[in-house]
């Protein structure tokens, strides 16, 4: 699947506010290796160098396109760089002080089932900063998926949407932190997004959870299908006086692993 770093961030203000909810409980003072797992196109990342300008801040991401544009930041940033590696085949080396996973996890399969082997891994005194859209009932998302499941679209579209089982719920993340033994804070906010022009929650979708469908169906499909879900998302999410008003749900967990540990 295809990522569009250009149109990832459009919407720069309101997908990097819940980055720096998250980095802010972070309270390690000199880290010496910072891990941002699934990083994109790596503006984010950029101010983790930034935050600890002593540490060696290591970016992992999948996507060629991401990862092109990163890149550009790694020449300009002392401490930064970036590789091309699957989230799932990341393994933590002894130097690996703090790990950031910032709206990642969601699309890797069975991730509750891998944080356990990570934080296990992790050295003493380790932080694990990780955050999930939890907006999958949204109306933006049901009607993705009800559309999807459509007699026009189902032989299509079948199984690539997986919304169902994408993130846990904010008990698990924190249950696994504590299981692991580490002190652990989590929390949700609903952010209400304020979206200016015309159709813009097709526009944010377009940058994140529509991507699975639009790699799955040739352009003039691809059209057809934007269109019918851009009326069912008007209809769900009037324009009124000030703009288009989006909640968005995200699930935030923090731990700190013991000195001791």
């Amino acid at each position: 699947m295809a990522w569009d770093p250009a149109k990832y961030v459009q919407f720069g203000d309101h997908r990097d506010r819940p980055f720096f909810d998250l980095t802010a409980r972070i309270a390690a003072e000199a880290p010496r290796q910072v891990v941002d797992l699934g990083c994109g196109p790596g503006n984010l990342t950029a101010t983790l160098a930034t935050r600890w300008p002593g540490a060696a801040v290591l970016g992992v991401d999948s996507s060629p396109e991401m990862l092109e544009r990163a890149e550009l930041l790694a020449t300009a940033v002392p401490g930064l760089s970036f590789v091309a590696a699957d989230i799932r085949d990341w393994t933590p080396g002894p130097e690996c002080d703090v790990v950031v996973s910032n709206a990642a996890l969601q699309w890797v399969p069975g991730h509750l089932d891998l944080l356990p082997r990570w934080l296990d891994a992790l050295p003493p005194d380790a932080w694990f900063a990780l955050q999930v859209p939890g907006n999958f009932g949204a109306p933006s998302h049901v009607l993705m998926r009800e559309l999807a499941a459509s007699a026009e679209w189902a032989s299509r579209l079948g199984g690539v949407l997986r919304h169902d089982d994408a993130v846990g719920e904010l008990a698990d993340y924190l249950s696994v932190m504590l299981d692991a033994g580490w002190a652990a804070d989590a929390w949700e906010s609903s952010y209400q997004q304020l979206l200016q022009g015309p159709d813009p929650v097709l526009e944010w979708v377009r940058g994140t959870g529509l991507r699975p469908v639009l790699a799955a169906l040739p352009p003039e499909d691809a059209a057809r299908f934007e269109q019918q879900y851009a009326a069912l998302l008007r209809e769900a999410y009037p324009a009124g006086p000030h703009g288009t008003v989006f909640p968005f749900r995200r699930i935030f967990a923090v731990g700190h692993k013991a000195a001791g540990r």
